[in-house]
């Protein structure tokens, strides 16, 4: 048996049904809609959520909190991603994104003090963790923030 000579078992698949099609199909007139009513016009149903004019879920559940629209969410960088390059590489937001690091950079790049730095690097950056910031310099680096 090869590839192309592959169908499925025989009775498994069935034909699509013809609706409006005659009355001799079974489906004719009505379409299996029946008669009249919301759902036997065409665009006829119910919205996404509607519980028949009861009161739906999403209004009888209570709102909770609050979404600050002008929130800054930085794309995070932690020392052990830094570790990864080479010793006295000028660490940039674009070279973060070009080596597939970061994938957006989002409203700027934070670096974090996840894990350990063993190499000298010159890091440009938007934000810097105290502690991450600590242990650039007592590697040797330097720190940037842009």
């Amino acid at each position: 048996m090869k590839l192309h000579e592959l169908k499925p078992a025989e009775g498994s698949r069935s034909e699509r049904k013809r609706k409006g099609r005659g009355i001799g199909s079974g489906n004719g007139k009505t379409a299996g809609r029946g008669t009249k009513g919301q759902n036997s016009r065409s665009g006829g149903g119910v919205r996404p959520g509607f519980e028949g004019g009861q009161n739906p879920l999403f209004r009888r559940l209570p709102k909770r909190g609050f979404t600050n629209i002008n929130r800054k969410e930085y794309a995070i960088v932690n020392l052990d991603t830094l570790n990864r390059f080479e010793d006295g590489t000028e660490v940039t937001p674009a070279l973060l994104i070009e080596t597939g690091y970061v994938s957006s950079e989002k409203s700027g790049i934070k670096i974090l003090a996840n894990g350990t730095l063993d190499k000298k690097l010159n890091v440009k950056a938007n934000k810097f963790s105290a502690s991450a910031k600590e242990a650039i310099e007592t590697a040797g680096g330097q720190i940037e923030v842009v």
